[in-house]
């Protein structure tokens, strides 16, 4: 065995300890299935053993599948999948099924099918650390469990119970896996660990899983049961409504559980393997998998950070403008450590800033995820301000004053008085071009973007921008900063709208457009809901402001003027200004494309139907899809084209972690690929035909589709 070594102690406890050579975790893999067969086997010749105790010699107890494999498997490949998997499982079942006790000694994460291997143990124990993940997150990466994990967590909790770990991915610390009935005891350490492990063989001689008792029967009852078979009819559309129909997973997570709910242990396995294979030879696990795992794992270690400089970690944060962004930016630093000078033109204003801190925190101590003595902790960090002087020893300024280009010269000349040479100013900007902006610092080497997005403290993005001047060191400076307060940086170079707000705009004008042309509103929006968006353009346009994008448009003429060049009207153009001209302005209005009731939900304006309808306008629904998801797919590639973008992975994972785009698609460049280059560029070459220029597929793309190309950063 090359993964796991079989050794027995004095107490005749054989432990199992895995320890995959070939890396830093072990892995279920096809090497582990057959060495797990084969100690198995071992145990079962074994009749010297008095118990089994599973543990790793890894810093982790198990990572999980090995999706270097999994991303492979094709329809032709999934039959040898469904055997392999099979084979893993049977000698899972022999393990839980030896006759006598076996405990998963868990002493670092446990995900996926670390997770599944630990669930076929009678008894499971951790180390209580706070850092240690534990669940299947598998669903996030368009798969299912597919050791047994739907089977198990359904019979150990019930179906009900069970759903938000299986079809959400839900993950839990060792405390929680405790109350939650899913772990049997906590350990202070390591030794702790494995004697707790061995008094409980000693203590359980006749142990056995739950399901396999005489007169076990499953929490909340099977689908024969009426109780049960009356929620039946629900649960798809209530799983439908959260997926739109575009995310199989889930959906194969609901079909397995109920079916394996309704036949014996054996047979819900199989259904189980039948599942998994079916999605892992599915395009879209290969587009989660490719931009949620090894993309954002490349950013994660550092890919878009220049060489050559050590990591620093900020010391004091000063945040200018204590508006929504600025106070979100506030909490986000506050709630990991970093003390923060939260400025803004009054002490009263400031503290309003402070006040969105405070409520965020009251609800995690209501939700007993903060005790009261910690959030005072937190709170404790955001000093408010209206004098500049306070910012002296920040090593960071974060500018976060309204869209205007003078009073962000103003602020910046302002605070940079108060800044040691080596300070980094930011920008939070999510138009105005970077280089344009450090004009008005005396350092601009040190000046850069670090785009947030709202609401701070739930988008895990930042966009960081570099202008023409901004020194390698202080993008090293920004990219440590962002990853210190748990975000996911993307780094972009300098253009008007960087690649996040330039791509989204597409997605909100092109709806508006539709609009315009007579569409009816409602379908637009549930077309942009059937895609996988989780805003319709015209709600979004509200959120933002109407007057917020007819200001950027008037900026852009401006500038462009400027420069000698001039703006090219949009279709959405004439639709924002007749909504401004009858005081719809958006949500912060109280109307826009919709209107905002206090006593009761948002509901789309009557007038759009009376003012924009037409009979004979409306489209085909993947006329609508399409021209929502293509769009923004060809304006990253121009952004690609202009160097404004460096990297596929940034232009994958910023398009789903800042604008919304499809999970399922993996990635605006990762949806051309899936489409198929030359089947895009055709698609795209008909959307231009029939709905303008601006569908047209730059030379580039025509390019890659000529050479039988695809989008990759290798």
């Amino acid at each position: 065995m090359n993964s796991i070594r079989y050794e027995k102690d004095p107490h005749k406890i054989v432990h199992l300890v895995l320890d995959r050579p070939q890396g830093s975790a072990n892995l279920m893999d096809e090497q582990f299935g057959r060495d797990l067969q084969q100690a198995v086997q071992q145990l079962q010749a074994d009749s010297d053993k008095t118990g089994v105790i599973l543990r790793s010699a890894k810093k982790t107890f198990f990572a999980g599948g090995d999706l270097d494999t999994l991303v492979t498997i094709t329809p032709a490949t999934a039959p040898q999948l469904f055997a392999g998997a099979e084979a893993t499982k049977a000698a899972m079942r022999q393990l839980e099924t030896l006759g006598v006790p076996v405990v998963a000694a868990i002493a670092g994460a446990a995900l996926g099918g670390g997770w599944e291997l630990a669930l076929c143990c009678h008894h499971r124990i951790a180390v209580d650390d706070n850092s240690i993940q534990l669940g299947m997150p598998e669903v996030t990466l368009g798969l299912l469990p597919g050791g047994g994990g739907t089977v198990r967590m359904n019979r150990l909790l019930g179906f009900q119970a069970a759903m938000p770990y299986l079809a959400e991915g839900r993950q839990f610390k060792p405390r929680q896996g405790l109350e939650n009935g899913l772990l049997h005891e906590l350990a202070g350490d390591s030794d702790e660990l494995l004697a707790k492990a061995a008094a409980w063989i000693e203590a359980n001689p006749d142990a056995a899983q739950p399901w396999d008792q005489q007169g076990y029967k499953i929490p909340g009852g099977t689908p024969k049961q009426p109780a049960f078979a009356q929620m039946l009819p629900i649960v798809p559309a209530i799983l439908k409504h959260k997926t739109k129909g575009v995310m199989p997973a889930p959906e194969a997570i609901l079909s397995a559980s109920i079916e394996g709910l309704q036949v014996d242990f054996d047979t819900a396995t199989r259904i189980e393997s039948r599942y998994f294979a079916e999605l892992a030879s599915g395009q879209v696990a290969k587009n989660m998998i490719g931009t949620f795992w090894y993309q954002l794992n490349e950013i994660k270690a550092g890919a878009g950070r220049p060489e050559g400089f050590e990591q620093q970690t900020v010391g004091k944060v000063g945040i200018l403008g204590a508006g929504m962004m600025g106070a979100g930016i506030a909490y986000a630093c506050a709630i990991r450590g970093i003390p923060v000078v939260l400025k803004d033109i009054s002490v009263d204003n400031a503290d309003k800033g402070k006040d969105y801190s405070a409520g965020l925190l009251d609800k995690r101590v209501a939700r007993g995820r903060m005790t009261a003595e910690k959030r005072e902790q937190v709170l404790g960090l955001i000093h408010t301000t209206d004098s500049a002087a306070d910012l002296g020893g920040c090593d960071l300024i974060i500018e976060a004053v309204f869209e205007d280009r003078a009073l962000k010269a103003g602020v910046t000349a302002e605070a940079e008085a108060q800044l040691a040479d080596s300070a980094v100013f930011a920008s939070n900007t999510s138009t105005l071009p970077i280089t344009g902006l450090a004009a008005a610092s005396a350092r601009p080497q040190n000046f850069i973007g670090l785009h947030f997005f709202s609401p701070v403290d739930k988008m895990p993005l930042v966009e960081i921008i570099c202008g023409e001047k901004t020194a390698p060191a202080t993008l090293a400076r920004a990219y440590d900063f962002v990853q210190q307060i748990a975000k996911t940086p993307i780094v972009v170079n300098d253009s008007r709208g960087f690649f996040t707000s330039r791509v989204f705009g597409t997605f909100t004008r092109e709806g508006i457009a539709m609009l315009g042309e007579g569409v009816a509103a409602a379908s637009i929006e549930n077309a942009a809901f059937l895609a996988g968006f989780p805003v319709g353009p015209l709600a979004v346009c509200d959120e933002v402001s109407l007057s917020l994008s007819a200001r950027v448009r008037d900026q852009t003429i401006k500038d462009l003027a400027a420069q000698g060049e001039s703006y090219q009207p949009h279709p959405a153009d004439a639709v924002i200004d007749r909504l401004l001209q009858q005081d719809r302005a958006g949500k912060a209005a109280g109307k826009g494309f919709y209107d905002y009731p206090e006593d009761s939900k948002k509901s789309l304006w009557p007038g759009l139907q009376q003012q924009f309808y037409k009979a004979d306008a409306q489209l085909p629904l993947q006329d609508i899809k399409d021209r929502l998801l293509f769009i923004q797919a060809l304006e990253s590639v121009r952004c690609l084209d202009e160097k404004v973008l460096t990297s596929v992975r940034d232009a994958n994972v910023g398009s789903i972690f800042g604008i919304g785009y499809p999970a399922w698609t993996g990635g605006v460049l990762q949806f051309i690929n899936q489409c198929g280059v030359r089947e895009f560029v055709s698609r795209a070459q008909q959307l231009a035909e029939h709905y303008g220029e601006r569908f047209a597929p730059p030379a580039s793309l025509l390019a890659i589709a000529e050479n039988g190309g695809r989008y990759s950063d290798t």
